[in-house]
């Protein structure tokens, strides 16, 4: 299933601006009807967000959002849909240890 590019870019603008709640639900519409390695790309973004949006509240939650997320993540490639995964878990990893980082999602 394609992506629907201002669906998906809405849900990028977001993250990157640090709206992280807001990206995952963008993210979770784009997931709901998805499929196969789709579905655990979206599954992945929308995890992330959510171990970021939690940092601030839920300590725990966190890195448990963040360690479902892996599983995701390691049934895709490095790089799907543009999007430089492992980069991006890094990113959220370092992020979720200092609050002074904010992630971006690295296109390629």
């Amino acid at each position: 299933m394609p992506t629907p590019p201002a669906a998906f870019d809405r849900g990028v603008t977001l993250f990157n601006a640090g709206h992280w709640w807001e990206a995952h639900e963008a993210w979770e519409a784009l997931w709901l009807p998805a499929r196969g390695d789709e579905r655990a790309f979206y599954q992945a973004l929308i995890l992330l967000a959510a171990a970021l949006h939690k940092r601030w509240h839920h300590g725990s939650l966190t890195h448990r959002n963040y360690h479902k997320a892996q599983r995701y993540l390691q049934t895709l490639p490095d790089e799907y849909r543009g999007v430089n995964l492992r980069q991006l878990s890094a990113d959220v990893w370092t992020a979720l240890h200092d609050p002074e980082r904010h992630p971006r999602i690295p296109l390629s």
